[in-house]
């Protein structure tokens, strides 16, 4: 299973960014996750979605303003990311799971390189 993000960038804060992660392998049956780690911070839980997109979850931080979706069609899961706040900069990571949507790190058996995100104050 390989993943790869992409659609970081530098965004003012108010903006929006769409990440996407394109998945190859047997990816359909797996629960995707989001990951974010800022300089200095651990690596935290963002959002995650089930193989079928008819669960989900999000971390309280990012809630009402993030979105996580999933393609399976296309073998992609994407981030929706509106009302960005500088605090939102981090490298996020896109990860996989062959179990149920789970928040921890430990959690995830696979993992993408991360695409950078800053939000400019």
């Amino acid at each position: 299973v390989q993943l790869v993000e992409s659609g970081g960038g530098l965004v003012q804060a108010g903006g929006s960014l769409r990440l996407s992660c394109a998945t190859s392998g047997r990816t359909f049956s797996y629960t995707m996750g989001w990951f974010r780690q800022a300089p200095g911070k651990e690596r935290e839980f963002v959002a995650a979605i089930n193989w079928s997109g008819g669960s989900k979850y999000l971390a309280d931080s990012v809630k009402g303003r993030f979105t996580i979706s999933r393609d399976n069609a296309k073998n992609t899961v994407f981030l929706q990311m509106n009302s960005l706040k500088p605090e939102d900069t981090a490298l996020y990571y896109c990860a996989a799971t062959g179990g149920t949507i789970q928040v921890g790190v430990r959690d995830y058996d696979y993992w993408g390189q991360g695409t950078q995100v800053t939000v400019s104050s």
